[in-house]
């Protein structure tokens, strides 16, 4: 059964850690984050971006199988399905698939407009029990095709969109997607810490968790940070596993070639960073 985001983050805001959302490209991706969060007792979040979603045919074909997994994995711990940098088509087309939360993604309208589409959203979402997010200043890097510098934040614009009712806010504090840059400055914690004053104490989600260093996440989640978006990091370890795979050539020994022993190293180097990751975010055991 899926939940809300709502709780969950809340919880990890009082208690200290966070939550991760791992995006989801596939079954096998799926399957391997929510054995993990079953096997460490944690809250987990299954990101699905719209180039994802288009991936695995649609919205509804996605919830179909997440819930039916659930159920036949016996999994307990809360498990929320999410629409990563959702548009605001996106974002009511998944209320409409039977997604349990859903960030909006306003944040390359103008701020009026970004305010207009959010507070509806959240009407919306909230009528149905999903929780919703949404973001202030671009999140740098590339994902799906857009591609932005990292911006940082401006405290005001977060208190206005986080006094619309919506549950939990991105905001750009110099954290890109995809890999960092050798000439990357770090995070601003500085920035981080306005946004968490100005905001009420909402719990903030830090997109593009993959690269930043572990003692930079520990602080951040310090500050208010309650959720934590990791992608690249997943598709690297399982890249690099299935070429190990194939470079030794185990997919000509026997039935090496079967998807099923193909794909088996990739489906467990997620499960090992996921692992990581929700050792590092202090989640293990918040179920």
């Amino acid at each position: 059964m899926l939940v809300s985001a709502t709780e969950m983050l809340n919880k990890a805001r009082d208690g200290h850690y966070a939550v991760g959302q791992f995006n989801i490209n596939n079954l096998e991706w799926t399957k391997a984050i929510l054995l993990t969060a079953q096997e460490l007792n944690s809250p987990v979040i299954l990101g699905v971006s719209e180039g994802a979603g288009k991936y695995m045919t649609g919205y509804k074909t996605v919830a179909a199988m997440v819930k039916a997994m659930i159920e036949t994995l016996n999994i307990t711990v809360p498990v929320a399905l999410h629409l990563d940098h959702g548009s605001y088509e996106g974002a009511k087309a998944c209320i409409e698939a039977g997604f349990s939360s859903i960030m909006f993604d306003g944040s390359h309208y103008p701020i009026d407009e970004n305010v207009a589409k959010t507070t509806e959203l959240v009407e919306l979402a909230h009528s149905k029990g999903i929780s919703i997010e949404a973001e202030v200043g671009s999140i740098g890097g590339e994902e799906d095709g857009v591609i932005g510098a990292g911006e940082i934040a401006d405290p005001a614009e977060c208190k206005k969109i986080a006094d619309l009712g919506i549950d939990f806010l991105a905001a750009g504090i110099g954290n890109i997607h995809g890999k960092y840059p050798e000439n990357w400055k770090g995070l601003d914690f500085e920035a981080l810490d306005k946004i968490h004053q100005a905001t009420g104490g909402i719990p903030l989600v830090l997109h593009g968790g993959t690269g930043i260093p572990a003692d930079m996440i520990r602080q951040a989640i310090s500050l208010g940070v309650s959720k934590i978006n990791v992608n690249t990091e997943c598709q690297l370890s399982f890249a690099a596993a299935t070429r190990s795979y194939i470079e030794a050539g185990k997919d000509l020994e026997g039935k090496g070639f079967d998807p099923r022993k193909l794909l088996a190293p990739g489906f467990e180097a997620i499960k090992a960073t996921v692992k990581e990751k929700m050792e590092l975010f202090g989640s293990v055991n918040k179920a």
